[in-house]
C-alpha cells in the first residue's frame, strides 16, 4: 500500500502501522535495537503481517480515529453486512499489547485472520505452538502470545482463522509481547482495555489549550507527537519507521527511530504553546541527560533512552519498500559534525558529505551565542556576557559577509556556494535578521523560484548537490520546510499567501490526519518515514503563527 494508506497506533513506548485493508505491516518491539516483529512494509508478506478483514469483496472502506484518541476504527462495507475493526495499544502498564476487536454492525460477514510472525526485522521464523488454548510464538529473546476465542490453525508457516461476525457480536484478538524467559502472560480484558485507553487519551487531549483555527488538525498532530514519545525518558523519535524512501526506488532510506537535537527547539515550542508543559519538561530533561558529558562530543541524534552508539547496518534480506533499497537500521549521520546542534540545545541539515561552512549551522551557532547573552541578561545566568556578545557579533558579521551572495542577492547553502538550501528560511524565524531586512525577502523569493515546485519546498537541489552528499539525485518536497515558508510569508506580511499555503499543506495529510517527511507533487504521494514528528511539529507551530500575534516565529523574532 501507499505510505498514506497507513495509520498509527501506539502506547508511548512502541508503535504499529495499520493499513486501510486491516493489515498491520510494521510493529516495533520495546527494545529499539531488537527489530520489528512484522516487517512486510520493507519486504513482502513472508516477512510478517497481521491482517483481519472480511473474507468477501469490500465495497467501501472508511476509517477514522475515535474522538481525540489514538484508537483507530476501520469500517468495512460488504454485500453481506458491515463490520468495524477497532485497533489500539493500551497505555503501558507492563509489556506491550495490541488489541483488535471486530464489531458486527449489520448483517453477517465472513472474516479471515492471517498472522505471520517474523522477528528480528523479518529474518527469524519463531517456534509456534498452542499452550493452554493460547497461541505462543518464541524466537530467541522474544515471545508473542495471541489470546482470542476464535479457533486458529497453522497454514504454511502462518496462523489463520475463519469466522463470522453478526450484528451485535464483538470478537477480540489480543497480542502480547514479553521476554521469552518470563512466565506465561495472564489473559487481559480487551473491552476493559478499550475503555481505559479511550479514557486515558481523552484525559490527555483535554489539556490542549490551543483554541485557534484548525484545532482538530493541531490536536491530531499533538496526539501523534505523544505517540512518538518514549514514555520512560521523554525522548521523541523522529518517526517510528526505518527506510521508507525519500524517492520510490531510491537509496535515500534512513532510520528515523531516533531523537534529533535539530528538532529540539521546535518541539518544545509546539508542546509549550499548546499547554503540554509536562511533556515539554520531559523532552528537555531527556535532552539534558542525553547531551551530558563532554560538549565537544555533542551528537546530532541519540536513541530514545539517550543511547549514543547508533551503528548503521544494512539488512540485505529485505528488498525495501517498493524495491527501495538498501534497508538500514542505525544512522551514520550520528557521526556528522553539525554546528547547529549547539544552537538547538541552548535555544530551548542533514547532508551526508564533506564538511562545509553551512550557513544554517553558523546561524544556529549565532543563536547559541545570542541565547547565552539573553540568558545572562534576563535570568542572571553566570558567564562572561561581554565575551558572548563579541562572539555573537563576530558570527553575525561573518555570516552576512561569507554566507551572502550579493550578485544573486541571497544567502547561500554554505560559504562560497551559489546554491540555495531551504534551511535558509530559518534566518528570520530564529531572529538572526528581522523579516523586513531586504536580504531576508530576496532569499525567500529565490527559494520560491529555485526550490519550490507547485508551492512546495525542496530542501536543496539534489541534482546539483550530488557531489556534496555522495548520493544520486531525487527526493520529494520537504514538508517541514514548506511550513517554514508559510511562516516567512506571515512575517513578511503576505498573510493571504501564508494561509493558502498552510491550507494546502493540511490537504496533504492522509485521511486520518498524518504526514510523512516528504511529498512527491508528481505522483501525489507521501514519501519518507511515517508519521514524521518534525512535519507535525511544524504544522502545530505554523498554526500558532497564523492564529496569534505571538506564535513561535514572532516570539523568536522579538527574543
Amino acid at each position: 500500500m501507499r505510505i498514506e494508506d497507513y495509520a498509527l497506533i501506539g502506547d508511548t513506548q512502541t508503535a504499529a502501522l495499520v493499513g486501510r485493508n486491516g493489515s498491520i505491516d510494521w510493529l516495533c518491539l520495546p527494545r529499539f535495537d531488537s527489530g520489528a516483529c512484522f516487517a512486510s512494509l520493507l519486504g513482502d508478506r513472508r516477512h510478517g503481517y497481521w491482517q483481519v478483514s472480511p473474507d468477501a469483496e469490500v465495497r467501501r472502506t472508511r476509517r477514522h480515529y475515535r474522538q481525540s484518541t489514538l484508537i483507530l476504527e476501520t469500517k468495512f462495507e460488504t454485500d453481506d453486512g458491515v463490520v468495524l475493526l477497532v485497533d489500539f495499544m493500551p497505555p503501558r502498564k507492563g509489556h506491550p499489547v495490541v488489541v483488535r476487536i471486530v464489531d458486527g454492525l449489520s448483517g453477517q460477514v465472513r472474516m479471515r485472520m492471517e498472522l505471520v510472525i517474523r522477528l528480528d526485522y523479518g529474518s527469524v521464523i519463531p517456534w509456534v505452538r498452542t499452550r493452554e488454548g493460547v497461541l505462543s510464538a518464541v524466537g530467541g529473546p522474544d515471545a508473542l502470545y495471541l489470546h482470542t476465542p476464535v479457533v486458529t490453525r497453522g497454514e504454511q508457516l502462518s496462523t489463520v482463522a475463519d469466522f463470522s461476525v453478526s450484528k451485535g457480536q464483538r470478537v477480540p484478538f489480543v497480542l502480547t509481547w514479553h521476554p521469552s524467559h518470563e512466565p506465561f502472560p495472564e489473559r487481559l480484558d480487551p473491552e476493559g482495555m478499550l475503555q481505559g485507553t479511550e479514557a486515558w487519551w481523552l484525559g490527555w487531549s483535554s489539556h490542549c489549550t490551543y483554541e485557534g483555527e484548525w484545532r482538530e488538525q493541531v490536536l491530531r498532530s499533538l496526539i501523534t507527537l505523544k505517540a512518538l514519545t518514549y514514555g520512560p525518558t521523554g525522548g521523541i523519535v523522529a518517526a517510528p519507521t526505518t527506510s521508507l524512501p525519500e524517492a520510490i526506488g531510491g537509496v535515500r532510506n534512513w532510520d528515523y527511530r531516533f531523537c534529533w537535537l535539530r528538532d529540539a527547539t521546535f518541539t518544545l515550542y509546539s508542546l509549550m504553546a499548546a499547554g503540554y508543559k509536562e511533556e515539554a519538561c520531559s523532552w528537555r530533561d531527556w535532552l539534558l541527560r542525553a547531551v551530558a558529558g563532554d560538549p565537544a562530543k555533542l551528537q546530532t541524534m541519540y536513541g530514545p533512552g539517550g543511547e549514543r552508539r547508533l551503528t548503521e547496518t544494512q539488512l540485505p534480506w529485505l528488498p525495501g519498500y517498493e524495491a527501495s533499497s538498501p534497508v538500514q537500521i542505525g544512522n551514520a549521520a550520528v557521526r556528522q559534525f553539525q554546528l547547529d546542534v549547539y544552537g538547538e540545545v541552548i535555544d530551548i541539515w542533514e547532508m551526508r558529505g564533506s564538511r562545509q561552512h553551512f550557513t544554517h549551522s553558523k546561524v544556529m551557532a549565532w543563536v547559541a551565542a545570542d541565547r547565552a547573552v539573553k540568558g545572562m541578561e534576563s535570568f542572571g545566568l553566570s558567564g562572561d556576557v561581554d565575551r558572548w556578545k563579541r562572539l555573537r557579533e563576530e558570527i553575525h558579521g561573518e555570516v552576512c559577509e561569507k554566507g551572502y551572495d550579493p550578485d544573486h542577492r541571497t544567502f547561500t547553502q554554505y560559504y562560497g556556494s551559489k546554491e540555495l538550501d531551504a534551511s535558509l528560511l530559518m534566518i528570520a524565524l530564529v531572529g538572526f535578521l528581522p523579516p523586513e531586512d531586504g536580504r531576508v525577502r530576496t532569499t525567500v523569493e529565490a527559494i520560491e523560484r529555485e526550490l519550490c515546485e507547485g508551492g512546495l519546498v525542496r530542501r536543496y537541489q539534489t541534482e546539483t548537490s550530488r557531489s556534496e552528499d555522495g548520493l544520486p539525485p531525487g527526493e520529494g518536497a520537504f514538508l517541514a520546510c514548506t511550513f517554514w515558508l508559510a511562516d516567512n510569508y506571515w512575517l513578511l506580511g503576505r498573510h493571504q499567501e501564508a494561509r493558502q499555503l498552510f491550507e494546502r499543506l493540511l490537504a496533504l495529510c492522509n485521511d486520518v490526519g498524518l504526514l510523512s517527511e516528504e511529498y512527491d507533487p508528481h505522483t501525489k504521494r507521501l514519501l519518507g518515514n511515517f508519521p514524521q514528528a518534525f512535519s507535525h511539529v511544524s504544522l502545530i507551530n505554523t498554526a500558532h503563527n497564523l492564529s496569534a500575534d505571538m506564535g513561535p516565529a514572532s516570539h523568536r523574532k522579538s527574543a
